[in-house]
Order: C-alpha cells, then sequence, then structure tokens
C-alpha cells in the first residue's frame, strides 16, 4: 500500500499531502468541502513540507538536497531563496516571527521577514528524530538528554534561555504547546503516560493515563480552545483527553506566587536594616504581601485538589480507527464554527469526526475525503532551478569566498548559507521606474517577496522606487 506524508498547517485550516508521485496542499473550508490548492510533481524526492498558515509561504526539503531549505511563493510561482545547512535538515517549525531549522545537533532560529539568522542553539544532546515545538508565541521547546525525558524551553522571541523540565523517566516521543503557549504536553518513548506543564514554571498541571501497553505516539496536539489535548498512536484507538481549568488556574496562580515572593526578598535583602525600635514597632504585621498572597495560593493547595493535578485521568473522548498500524495525524478545532476532530491517516484519507465537548465518549464519523489523487484547476508549479553549489566545506573558524548572489551568515559552530535564486522577469511599473540600477535579487527584493507571501504589506522605505500616480476624482 502507497503512504502519504501527511501534514497540518499551523491553524488546522490547510492540509499537505505528500506521496513519491507529489506535493498537494489542500483548503479545509468545511467537513464536506476540501479544495485542493496547489500541486507539484516529486522529480525532486520532496522529504518535509511546511506551509504558513493560509499564505502563500511554502518550505520544502528534498532527499536529493538534504541539508538545503528551499522557500517558496507558490501561488506566483516563484522561488524566494534557498539555506544551506552543515548537516541534514530533520524538522522545520514556523509562526508569524520565527523559522526553526532542528539538526541532528543544533537548532537555527531565522526571522521569518528576512530570513536572517538571529541565534543558534549548538551542542545539544543528539537529536536524530528532529523532535521540538514552537508556540505561536515563539516557545521552542526541545530534548536535551537521549537518555531521559528531559526538555528545555527557549524563548526564540528574546532569544533567551528558559526553564528546564524533567517531564519522563525516558526519552521523549512528542511534544506540542497550546495556542496560547501557557501549557506543553509531552510523552515519552512508551507513550502510555501524556503529562501536561506550566511553562511558566515547570509544574506538571495534569497526566493522563493513555494505557498500559507500549505504543508510539504519532500524533499530539492540542485544541485549538486549548480545553483538550488529542493523542494519537500506532494503536486503533484516537484518545481525547479534557485539561482541567480549575488546575491550570491554580498552577499559574502559585508560579505568580512565587515572582512575588522572589521579588518581595530581594527587595528585603537590597533594604538597609532596620532599627531594634523599628523592628519591634513592625514585629506584629510582619507578612508582606508577597508572604500574604503566597499564603493565600497555598491556602488554595488542599489535599484533594493536589490529589486531582496529580492524578492520572482518563480520556474524555475516543475514536475507534477501521485499521491499527497507519500513522493519524490529529487536529481539534472548529470547521465553520463546528468543533470537529479531524484525523489525516496515511492512507491518503481525511477523516472527518463529530466532537461533543459537554459529553465526550465516541466521536461519530461525519465525512471522508479521498486526498490521493489529482483534482481540476490545479495549480502546477515548475520551478526555475538554480545553479547550486555541490558542496558546501564548513569550517569552525572560516568561510570560503562566495559570489556576490550569495548572502553568508556565521554562528558559533555552524554556517548556514543563505542563496537567492535567479531573479523572475518583473514588468510591473515600479521594475521599469527602477531601470538597471535595482538589483532584482537584493535584501531588500528577498524582503518584499517574503513579505508578499506571508500576506504582510512591505513598507516603501524608498518613495522614489514607487512615486504616486495621479487619479482623476470621478463624479
Amino acid at each position: 500500500m502507497a503512504t502519504y506524508q501527511m501534514n497540518f498547517n499551523q491553524d488546522f485550516t490547510s492540509l499537505s499531502v505528500l506521496s513519491s508521485t507529489g506535493l498537494r496542499l489542500y483548503s479545509i473550508s468545511g467537513q464536506d468541502k476540501v479544495e485542493e490548492i496547489f500541486a507539484k510533481d516529486n522529480t525532486e524526492q520532496i522529504r518535509i513540507t511546511e506551509r504558513l498558515f493560509n499564505s502563500s509561504l511554502v518550505v520544502l526539503v528534498t532527499a536529493q538536497k538534504p541539508n538545503c531549505l528551499k522557500m517558496l511563493h507558490f501561488k506566483k510561482k516563484q522561488d524566494i531563496c534557498n539555506c544551506f545547512y552543515p548537516s541534514d535538515i530533520l524538522c522545520v517549525r514556523m509562526n508569524r516571527q520565527r523559522l526553526i531549522v532542528c539538526l541532528a545537533e543544533s537548532i537555527h532560529i531565522h526571522d521569518i521577514r528576512d530570513m536572517k539568522i538571529l541565534h543558534s542553539i549548538d551542542n545539544i544532546a543528539p537529536n536524530e528524530q528532529g523532535l521540538c515545538a514552537l508556540s505561536l508565541n515563539s516557545l521552542l521547546a526541545f530534548p536535551i538528554c537521549q537518555t531521559s525525558g528531559e526538555l528545555r524551553i527557549f524563548n526564540a522571541s528574546k532569544l533567551r534561555t528558559g526553564i528546564t523540565i524533567k517531564a519522563h523517566d525516558t526519552p521523549l516521543s512528542a511534544l506540542t504547546f497550546s495556542t496560547s503557549g501557557t501549557l506543553l504536553a509531552t510523552a515519552s518513548e512508551r507513550g502510555t503516560v501524556i503529562r501536561v506543564f506550566c511553562v511558566k514554571n515547570g509544574q506538571r498541571v495534569q497526566e493522563f493515563r493513555r494505557g498500559v501497553s507500549c505504543v508510539r505516539i504519532a500524533s499530539l496536539v492540542f485544541a485549538t480552545s486549548g480545553d483538550f489535548l488529542c493523542a494519537s498512536s500506532n494503536t486503533e484507538t484516537v484518545h481525547i483527553f479534557k485539561i482541567d481549568a480549575q488546575a491550570v488556574e491554580t498552577v499559574e496562580m502559585k508560579a505568580i506566587a512565587e515572582v512575588a515572593a522572589k521579588s518581595d526578598e530581594a527587595s528585603r535583602e537590597s533594604a538597609p536594616a532596620p532599627s531594634a525600635e523599628e523592628a519591634n514597632s513592625t514585629a506584629a504585621p510582619a507578612a508582606s504581601w508577597g508572604g500574604m498572597f503566597s499564603k493565600a495560593v497555598s491556602s488554595l493547595l488542599l489535599p484533594s485538589q493536589v490529589t486531582d493535578v496529580l492524578a492520572q485521568d482518563r480520556s474524555f473522548a475516543t475514536v475507534q480507527l477501521a485499521q491499527a498500524g497507519l500513522k493519524h495525524i490529529c487536529a481539534l478545532t472548529r470547521v465553520q464554527k463546528e468543533l470537529r476532530l479531524l484525523i489525516a491517516c496515511e492512507d491518503g484519507f481525511l477523516y472527518v469526526h463529530d466532537f461533543n465537548a459537554e459529553r465526550g465518549g465516541s466521536c461519530k464519523l461525519l465525512a471522508v475525503h479521498d486526498l490521493r489523487g489529482a483534482l481540476e484547476d490545479v495549480i502546477e508549479l515548475q520551478l526555475s532551478e538554480s545553479v547550486l553549489r555541490s558542496q558546501i566545506k564548513q569550517t569552525s573558524s572560516t568561510i570560503p569566498a562566495q559570489p556576490s548572489s550569495l548572502n553568508m551568515l556565521k554562528s558559533c559552530a555552524a554556517s548556514v548559507l543563505i542563496e537567492n535564486p535567479d531573479p523572475m522577469p518583473d514588468n510591473s511599473y515600479a521594475s521599469i521606474l527602477r531601470g538597471e540600477q535595482a538589483d532584482a535579487m537584493s535584501d531588500s527584493a528577498k524582503f518584499r517577496k517574503l513579505c508578499d507571501a506571508i500576506d504582510t504589506p512591505t513598507k516603501l522605505y524608498d518613495e522614489r522606487q514607487f512615486p504616486p500616480v495621479a487619479i482623476a476624482a470621478k463624479d
């Protein structure tokens, strides 16, 4: 049986289907309406594909050039740029601010608007699966140990290292952030227990029991509302767990109390020592605001509530699949204002299930979409192949000189080569005004292409390039 690699975009409104014959993008506008919007043959042997929300920006990694990241504007049939890395690309993650490229022993963080490299996390524990998660507010989570489920959170927006969480005793197999970026769900290689942590302080919020047998977790994803967590594995059952809002609020209040207590302690240490008379006069009301707030939160942590937080909850809803052993990618989102469970299977089908947020239970199958073949009115993309360097010599100290059309970016232990493709002919009014003085593939041109691909209006830095045109007013 032919297998298909399925992947949702960040808001679950689009689905990419990758097979031996080619790549196709589908728009999910309703439970009975799945439209094909883009197709490309697989002559380059594409192995990784990601689309940025509903924009025209798509990134590809091919088997022929596994260390090259290709950025496409698929609606205009244009190649934006190619980025080369010191080793094979294992995973790509994107949001509206950052693009993350995960290698086996390093992670590179780019500004998605101009693809400049902002930071590189080097010398991490070997991550052969390319496991990492990126939240919509640019928090990055990745494993830091091969023998246990220890992970680290990095703020990719402020480029600052965050907390470390020991999530499991065995190595991790799945990571995912909630839409708000406040919760992080994890699963280990055993796949029997799924845990949810507070991102602010790393404290465990909930623990779910998926089953007793060891399985391989294929998909772990929060609902867009953040109220539910969906998990699929190589078994015939998909589990949906309910997030305890009260437990989340209690843990977040405790995190705030801890910050207030630390701030209060720091202020007391920096303040001058009071005299004996002042100490006696303030001995009775000695409690500070931070201390009182901490006590108030601690009083909320009753033994029964602590037990509920740490208890292993069972699934709130389930789906029984037709066949076990296949990889299923899940999404729990609203389709035409109705909450639906989307399951994309490697058999090439998209299954749409009903989901009752009040009662849970077994989810009813509503629709099945066959995504294995081509549909009509397909946008076929034929990219002009740039002359690519056959071998890129990487050294820690020096980088060989490159032609002027290439931009080299250095990091501490690895280098990233960003290559601009051959320019596409531009017959626009602005291009005619610029004449031969403008470089079609300059950094500013690449910036405009990226902004256009992610549906962001381009700022006109040079008004002389785009002079105003007088338009006669009509009565």
